[in-house]
């Protein structure tokens, strides 16, 4: 992980949500024709491990969403699975999503953690608490510019095919320093994960769309 502003490693303990872009972050871009991607299992595992080790530390599991420029069947089957608390999709201006946010779950931009990878990203990007960008060899002009204007904080040492999430997740519970206790519960599969699981699988995804220039309920 690379870490341009490393007094932003205090600032992980506020976080109250944690948003996802989904092209070339949780896979390597690539799509078929009816806009099909995949994603990793050790992704997956990541998004759970991070949300129990912030459920350990705060007795809540932080708004956890997906928010992309297209509309993926894959995305929406992972927010189900997973239980995600939002899948925001076909959303350009992804800032529009901070006013919901903070009108429905009192959550500020300073409060959010946004993992992104592309020129889409930014106008989020800008207006956040904490941002991972994942790397792409092609992009790293993008990426210096990023970073010359103030738009990143970190980026990671893998691309999206290759596992960035995790990459993020571990280093976030390393520098929490709830990594070994977040394992150790996983691990243990005990009355701690037990109570976890039960609020996680009480979470209903709402997938909204924009309409208008409006966000709105699926």
């Amino acid at each position: 992980m690379k870490v341009f502003h490393p007094e932003k490693l205090d600032h992980f303990k506020n976080i109250k949500a944690i948003l996802f872009d989904w092209d070339g972050v949780f896979h390597s871009g690539h799509k078929n024709h009816l806009g099909e991607s995949t994603f990793s299992e050790a992704d997956s595992m990541g998004l759970n491990l991070i949300r129990l080790g912030f459920f350990l530390q705060n007795g809540e599991i932080p708004y956890t969403a997906i928010i992309t420029g297209e509309q993926n069947p894959t995305a929406h089957y992972l927010a189900d699975r997973e239980h995600l608390h939002g899948l925001y999709y076909k959303v350009k201006d992804k800032k529009i999503i901070l006013d919901h946010l903070l009108d429905n779950y009192a959550i500020s931009p300073s409060e959010i953690l946004f993992v992104f990878d592309d020129v889409l990203d930014l106008s989020l990007a800008k207006e956040v608490g904490i941002r991972f960008m994942v790397k792409r060899d092609s992009s790293r002009i993008l990426l210096e510019h990023a970073k010359h204007m103030g738009m990143i904080d970190f980026s990671t040492t893998q691309n999206g095919g290759d596992h960035a999430v995790r990459e993020i997740v571990e280093f976030l519970l390393d520098n929490m320093g709830i990594f070994k206790q977040t394992i150790d519960c996983r691990i243990n599969f005990g009355e701690d994960y037990q109570i976890y699981w039960s609020h996680r699988q009480s979470i209903s995804t709402q997938k909204m769309t924009v309409s208008d220039f409006q966000l709105v309920s699926e």
